[in-house]
């Protein structure tokens, strides 16, 4: 395990995150989906680092991390659909020129991808990574922003 290389992925999706929130106060929305969806994939890169599992595209991250931890029962199947419906966003959010998202929705898959990125973090810290970083907990990242209760999954 590359402990070095699993703080590196965890820094760039806290980074990520906050990206996608600037975007969404620069009405920026697609943006901060596409950023969305990067912070998922460096947290979940970080996860399959503890097992020493590489991926070198977002195909294989997403495979991977379905083989190495849903599979093997180390996280929750539902934070594999979370993957697959953020990086299908991000899709949309970067390839479809006639896409405009709602401020609504690029706050709800920010909403998602921190909840991700949290899981993650509670994983990696069960799996004994400290991780130099604090989560960024504020009005998107704590659950006030939400409209409807959310409960994250354990």
């Amino acid at each position: 395990m590359n402990l070095q290389e699993i703080q590196f992925y965890w820094a760039r999706s806290l980074r990520s995150l906050k990206s996608a929130q600037a975007l969404i106060e620069l009405d920026c929305m697609e943006d901060s989906i596409s950023r969305s969806y990067y912070a998922v994939l460096y947290s979940a890169k970080a996860a399959l680092l503890v097992h020493d599992v590489s991926a070198s595209s977002h195909t294989a991250a997403r495979r991977l991390f379905g083989l190495h931890l849903i599979k093997t029962q180390k996280i929750e199947r539902e934070w594999s659909d979370i993957f697959l419906n953020i990086y299908d966003a991000r899709g949309i959010a970067d390839y479809d020129s006639a896409y405009m998202a709602a401020q609504e929705d690029a706050s709800e898959i920010l909403e998602s991808a921190a909840r991700f990125v949290h899981r993650m973090r509670r994983y990696l810290e069960s799996c004994g990574i400290v991780l130099p970083i604090p989560f960024p907990y504020n009005q998107y990242f704590s659950g006030e922003h939400n409209t409807q209760s959310k409960e994250e999954p354990k």
